[in-house]
């Protein structure tokens, strides 16, 4: 193990763990705690308080202010269902000057990137310190980053500065997230024959004229001039991605369940959203009782509120991020990323990392070649820094 891998060779490993989100994941955050470990250098694990899973961070250099976090997540999306032509989980080399395999790309590649400049990083002088932060369950909510966070500003007397998110971005820096939050909406109606519509209330209309309060709520805020141009749409965005309801075409639905997500830009609070929700809700509640007086509407959190990231473009790690992969540009994202809870944490956060979400989450998924070679390069350019 204490023997220096390339980086092909590092993600090669870390995919063969099929660590889906939600799942343990011992197994590849055991191999990064000895791999990292081989080489002197202690690591802390966060575990879950109840499952067989765990966080990882360590510090390589100082104890020393301003030091950057290097930050991914273990887990991946699961493959049933899609058509993949190379086993997932055993990095295929096709010739093409690409490596396909489940996670290459998201985000394993950036790990590996980060892996493979480690023997460098304890050879360097280095002024101020590299953190590794390692997260599990980041598929599935972001889940493990708030804990990860709070388990690093206690560790450390020093303070961290900056936190680099290796989501896969073409070295490109992210200065902007939206954040996201998920809801389940329950609406108990009145069954009946279907002929008796005017005398029930039907769980499945109700539904779908909640859902479009929702949408005209979307429109709302834009009207409002609730817009963020650097983000595609440029706005706040509420969207119902699951129905569920109803037992034959002549039944009146006495029970309806519809999931939607709110993706935020920094400028608006998903609960502000869910509050005026929630008062409309008891509006159609009092209304539907004088036909139906059990008639209720429940909603829930099943996604938790993962904060949008809202960096400067003045802020000292824009420069400082765009210096190491000498990319002069930013942008943003319209995905979720852990990036935002580290902001939220106290750390200048940016989002910068090897390869291109167009290919996350899809079958063959794969990483280019030379965009490992990008990351590898930033990676190093970072150590080169912090040693001066």
């Amino acid at each position: 193990m204490n023997i220096k891998m390339s980086v092909e060779e590092i993600l090669a490993k870390l995919v063969s763990f099929p660590v889906l989100g939600g799942q343990s994941n011992t197994s590849i955050i055991t191999w990064i705690k000895e791999y990292v470990e081989s080489f002197g250098i202690p690591t802390v694990l966060v575990p879950h308080a109840i499952e067989e899973k765990a966080s990882l961070h360590c510090r390589i250099g100082p104890a020393v202010n301003e030091g950057v976090i290097l930050s991914g997540h273990t887990d991946v999306v699961p493959v049933a269902g899609q058509d993949w032509s190379t086993n997932p989980w055993e990095l295929t080399d096709k010739g093409d000057g690409k490596l396909y395999g489940r996670g290459s790309c998201d985000m394993k590649g950036f790990i590996a990137c980060v892996l493979a400049v480690l023997p460098e990083m304890i050879k360097a002088d280095l002024q101020r310190p590299i953190y590794f932060a390692f997260s599990y369950d980041e598929e599935i909510g972001c889940l493990a980053a708030p804990e990860l966070i709070e388990a690093i500003t206690d560790h450390y007397d020093e303070k961290p500065k900056f936190a680099i998110i290796g989501e896969p971005s073409l070295m490109q820096p992210m200065i902007g997230q939206k954040g996201i939050v998920i809801y389940e909406t329950v609406v108990n109606g009145s069954a009946g024959h279907s002929s008796r519509i005017r005398q029930e209330v039907s769980a499945i209309h109700e539904s779908a004229r909640l859902i479009l309060w929702l949408e005209s709520k979307m429109n709302g805020l834009v009207e409002a001039g609730h817009v963020d141009e650097r983000f595609t749409p440029p706005h706040t965005s509420i969207h119902c991605g699951i129905v569920q309801g109803g037992i034959a075409p002549n039944v009146i639905a006495d029970k309806a369940v519809f999931n939607w997500d709110v993706r935020v830009i920094p400028k608006d609070i998903a609960k502000n959203i869910l509050t005026d929700f929630e008062q409309h809700c008891r509006q159609r509640e009092n209304e539907l009782r004088a036909v139906f007086p059990a008639f209720k509407i429940e909603t829930r959190e099943i996604h938790p509120d993962v904060p949008a990231l809202d960096t400067a473009e003045t802020d000292e790690i824009v420069g400082f991020v765009q210096e190491l992969g000498q990319n002069p540009t930013w942008s943003t994202v319209s995905y979720a990323a852990e990036a935002g809870q580290f902001a939220a944490g106290g750390y200048q956060a940016i989002i910068c990392g090897p390869g291109s979400i167009e290919q996350a989450h899809r079958a063959d998924e794969f990483i280019a070649k030379s965009e490992l070679e990008r990351g590898v390069k930033m990676i190093r350019q970072l150590v080169q820094k912090l040693s001066t």
